[in-house]
């Protein structure tokens, strides 16, 4: 890292940009643990509004269940408040009682409210975050059946969804780990056999499974993804990343999407740390700038980042998402602890003080899921469901603090 000059601004800044994401941590926490339980049928809600009501009917996603578990787990890690503990706990619970496949293997991409099976699907993304999660919960409690089930989950992946051929993960198959032909994650993605978030997400997945798992091959694994987003997923032209392919790797071009370049700009740079790769340490450090530069283009004067642009036509989708926002608090200090160039922490400050005066919800808590162009919230969107999580806020707020305190 370049060295960083420390003035006695930026040290009154940094304490109280930790201070202030320490008592926003606790908010977040103390809301998901407050209003997404669900004491009646278990587990936790499918569905919150904005106006805190929860919807007991509604289906529970995967992916909300296992960034729960990696939440609170991580919050626990890095606290030690056992009150976190018990709210993963819960989740981790609930993961193998109502989403683990005991016939077929993995975990279904859903449950109804009662935690029976709805969609069977195996959404390699979101095996990928039960890992995340398990490998974090065994962290935490370092109880051996989460390790087990991770390991299990890591086997799986690797069996069904790695591409022999050509590397890299197929996006998805069915509950009896069969072919599909709608392969897409949400209704607005490509359907196309391999995509950056998903690829994304495993890397994540993995390294984090490494960090309590030191395995040589999955240590391979990782590389190889590195390799991946190297040779594919980085646009070396622009530095935004390419996110939809086909099988043999040709590119289907459909958005530049700001909020997974500033995600990835640090993400990858952790992972290559985690499994002490100096060679690609090295280069993703060079990457996380380049990353963040071109993240800067989708930057407002506000200091939020615009969602979407969509390639055919140039089209800006002018909406500014919760989660972009928080991953750009984290991006920019990354770049700032790389390169020493105090610029990039005022992008990260930026990004905090844009998401405390537009995307808090000061009246009923958490943060609501985006606003419009003209800053007012984005209608019909939930404060809790299959993809609203505390997720993305939550670790914005803790990786952000152990990064100041560890200068």
């Amino acid at each position: 890292m370049s060295e960083i000059l420390f003035t006695e601004q930026t040290t009154t800044a940094l304490l109280q940009y930790k201070n202030q994401l320490k008592e926003e941590l606790h908010a977040i926490l103390n809301y998901w643990n407050k209003y997404a339980t669900d004491y009646l049928l278990g587990g936790f809600y499918g569905k919150i509004d904005n106006k805190n009501k929860a919807e007991p009917d509604a289906a529970k996603g995967l992916v909300l269940n296992a960034r729960i578990l990696w939440t609170f787990s991580a919050a626990y890690n890095q606290t030690k408040e056992q009150k976190h503990c018990a709210v993963a706990g819960r989740a981790f619970r609930y993961i193998l009682d109502c989403f683990k496949d005991n016939e077929f293997g993995g975990v279904y991409w859903s449950v109804d409210a009662n935690g029976n099976m709805l969609d069977g699907r195996k959404q390699i993304y979101a095996q990928a975050f039960c890992i995340y999660g398990m490998s974090e919960y065994y962290a935490a409690t370092q109880n051996r059946a989460a390790l087990d089930f991770a390991i299990e989950l890591y086997n799986t992946i690797e069996h069904y969804s790695y591409d022999t051929v050509y590397k890299g993960y197929f996006e998805a198959f069915s509950r009896e780990w069969g072919s599909l032909d709608d392969l897409r994650l949400s209704a607005k993605d490509a359907n196309e056999k391999k995509t950056m978030n998903t690829h994304l997400h495993i890397i994540e997945a993995y390294a984090n499974l490494f960090k309590v798992w030191p395995d040589d091959l999955l240590r391979s694994k990782i590389e190889v993804l590195l390799f991946l987003f190297d040779s594919y997923f980085i646009d070396h032209q622009t530095y935004h990343f390419r996110l939809f392919f086909n099988e043999q790797w040709n590119e289907v071009p459909d958005v530049i999407s700001y909020g997974h370049d500033i995600e990835a700009a640090w993400l990858l740079q952790q992972c290559a740390e985690i499994i002490h790769n100096e060679e690609w340490i090295s280069k993703m450090k060079q990457h996380a700038i380049r990353i963040a530069n071109a993240a800067i283009e989708g930057l407002d004067e506000d200091g939020g980042l615009w969602y979407e642009l969509e390639l055919q036509g140039q089209h800006l989708i002018k909406e500014k998402h919760w989660w972009p926002q928080a991953e750009a608090m984290i991006g920019f200090f990354n770049a700032w602890q790389v390169s020493g160039e105090e610029k990039y922490l005022h992008l990260s400050i930026n990004s905090w003080k844009f998401i405390q005066q537009h995307l808090l919800d000061k009246e009923n808590g958490e943060w609501f899921w985006g606003i419009k162009e003209d800053h007012t919230p984005m209608e019909g969107q939930d404060k809790a469901g299959f993809w609203k999580c505390p997720y993305h806020n939550a670790r914005s707020c803790m990786e952000v603090i152990a990064r100041i305190e560890s200068l």
